[in-house]
């Protein structure tokens, strides 16, 4: 029927297989081999989940110390701004016996969302990929982040969100295809949560994605960040490009070793309330696990409305 109406040849499997809705449509959560592995992997899932939204997810045992030092979690970061690792590593360092169960792994790989415990508190992460894209933000990494938070946000699962991002990713065919709106759906999904929010920036926090990734502008209830972290409108070289684009070589060198230096830090963000508080990476699992107790019984009352005008 496909060629008949389009003129195109497509494999069932091209077309709506699970490869397809596990890479390209983000419809499916994951693959497995068999009905024996999904059972296993939902058994899982719930692990994470209340039995239903009025009630909070049950904290398990672990012997885990919540007091663990992290510092493996620091060396994982390169020492040049644009050099790449996986984020994963970071969760695994600072996850109750580095454990997590990830959702839509193949698809929007620029960022990735996954359920673990801290403390045997059930925790949603939302981090960004460095490996991937460079961990910028483009539309399917802005839908599955968002849909991620909204989960959460419904079973009253706190939200742990691991910043390295140098911003949006740049093009016409993102722009044409809505990239501001479907931005929008992200920034909304931390806006309505009312769940404990946690926000670590590791290294780069850069522009319009540094606010979207649950920034203190949106509200969260903790953000801390790395001694390494980065929060500008840009980085370095790019805002040489714009503002010594008439200076030689050596004076735009000059001007990127003084933006990096006065500029690149987190300590000025801190001066301005936008972060909570510079933490050694080893302290990383200390602090979040403090925080989730202390957040533990936050409330927020929610206004009556006949629903919300999602930005679609």
């Amino acid at each position: 029927m496909v060629v008949e109406f389009t003129g195109i040849d497509v494999s069932t499997d091209e077309l709506g297989g699970a490869g397809t809705h596990a890479r390209h449509s983000g419809v499916a959560s994951v693959v497995v081999a068999d009905l024996a592995a999904a059972t296993i992997w939902v058994e899982e899932l719930l692990d994470f989940l209340p039995s239903n939204v009025n009630e909070l997810a049950p904290i398990v045992s672990t012997d885990d110390p919540d007091n663990r030092a992290t510092p493996e979690a620091g060396e994982l970061i390169p020492t040049t701004s644009t050099g790449s690792y996986d984020v994963r590593d970071v969760i695994t360092s600072i996850a109750d016996d580095g454990i997590y169960l990830e959702l839509k792994p193949r698809w929007a790989g620029n960022v990735i969302t996954a359920f673990t415990h801290m403390a045997g508190y059930s925790v949603g992460i939302v981090a960004n990929q460095p490996i991937s894209l460079a961990g910028t933000l483009d539309i399917p990494a802005s839908q599955k982040a968002a849909r991620f938070v909204a989960f959460c946000d419904a079973f009253n699962i706190p939200v742990l969100t691991l910043v390295d991002t140098p911003g949006f990713y740049p093009g016409k065919d993102l722009e044409w295809r809505g990239m501001i709106r479907h931005g929008a759906q992200l920034v909304f999904a931390y806006a309505r949560a009312t769940v404990p929010r946690i926000c670590v920036i590791l290294r780069k926090s850069y522009g319009g994605a540094y606010i979207v990734m649950d920034s203190k502008e949106m509200g969260n209830d903790l953000c801390l960040a790395w001694p390494c972290a980065e929060l500008a409108v840009m980085g370095a070289g790019q805002a040489a490009a714009i503002l010594q684009r008439r200076a030689t070589p050596e004076e735009r060198a000059a001007f990127e070793a003084d933006y990096t230096a006065r500029l690149l830090n987190p300590y000025i963000a801190a001066e301005r309330g936008y972060i909570d508080a510079v933490i050694d990476p080893a302290d990383t699992r200390r602090e979040i696990c403090a925080s989730l107790h202390m957040l533990r019984d936050k409330r927020e009352a929610i206004r009556s409305r006949k629903h919300d005008n999602t930005p679609l």
